[in-house]
């Protein structure tokens, strides 16, 4: 099942939250600030010791003080106009997500639009491609959210989720 929910992503109940991270997993504005004012300076110790993340693949630490058990930290890229791979190195870090989701055992989680904020992809774009993913990973896990940041984001995730939604 994927949910819609317009709110923070750092208090919903689920066994993983992803973060919409940057590549040197050291925390920062929006998603990511949140998620690691959040979880405690514990996080930023778990992801300092990850070396980074390349720009569409994701890495996992626990959720420390966050009710998610697990933080899954996916890079998505910079919008350099649309013809410089970025769709594809935005699905290849939501299937990355997933993937380490499985592997961790969860049966939840939770996404932000990743990429929409400071690195500048457009919404329609990378809500597109964030609910094709999900729709392909819904018969693995309990639940599936979508989290929105305002009701504006979270009524074109319902629209594209709606049944007959291209």
């Amino acid at each position: 099942m994927i949910e819609v929910v317009e709110g923070d992503i750092t208090t919903l109940a689920v066994d993983a939250v992803v973060n919409a991270a940057n590549t040197g997993l050291r925390g920062g504005g929006g998603v990511d600030g949140a998620i690691h004012r959040a979880a405690g300076p514990q996080l930023l110790a778990a992801c300092r010791a990850l070396g980074g993340c390349a720009t569409g693949d994701a890495k996992l630490t626990p959720g420390f003080e966050l009710p998610a058990r697990w933080v899954i930290h996916a890079v998505g890229p910079v919008w350099r106009g649309g013809d410089a791979g970025e769709a594809d190195l935005l699905a290849r870090c939501y299937r990355r997500s997933f993937e380490l989701a499985l592997e961790c055992g969860a049966r939840s989680i939770a996404f932000p639009a990743i990429g929409t904020g400071a690195y500048g992809l457009p919404k329609e774009v990378a809500a597109r491609i964030a609910v094709g993913i999900m729709r392909s990973h819904e018969a693995r896990f309990e639940r599936i959210v979508a989290c929105c940041f305002d009701a504006a984001d979270a009524r074109l995730y319902r629209s594209l989720l709606a049944p007959g939604a291209p």
